[in-house]
């Protein structure tokens, strides 16, 4: 398992560390699209976390599974995004998405 983790190490550093990004987006911290970025993470966070309950796995790996299931589609949605005809990157919609899946992780697990 910390193998693993190591291997994912060197991808997530230069995934965050890449300025390549085409253009990013000038938006508000409010708006409908931050409301379904909220909504979508926390559904996506939800699910991954009872899936991995269902292949019996632990409290701490059913949080791991939960929220970077929900995150990394975030972050490949914002990826998208920032193409050229697309509405650019947007570290506010990634920050909701952050924020959602934290929730959705959370509301999962006080049901349990």
């Amino acid at each position: 398992m910390y193998a693993a983790r190591l291997t994912l190490l060197p991808f997530t550093l230069a995934l965050f560390a890449n300025g390549g990004c085409s253009h990013y987006a000038h938006d508000r911290w409010t708006g409908q699209d931050k409301v379904e970025h909220f909504i979508g993470s926390a559904v996506l966070a939800a699910a991954g976390s009872a899936y991995a309950e269902r292949q019996g796995a632990s409290e701490p790996a059913r949080r791991n599974v939960g929220l970077l299931f929900s995150l990394s589609l975030g972050l490949v949605k914002e990826a998208y995004d920032s193409r050229p005809a697309g509405s650019g990157w947007s570290w506010r919609d990634f920050g909701w998405d952050v924020a959602g899946a934290l929730a959705g992780y959370t509301l999962y697990e006080s049901t349990n």
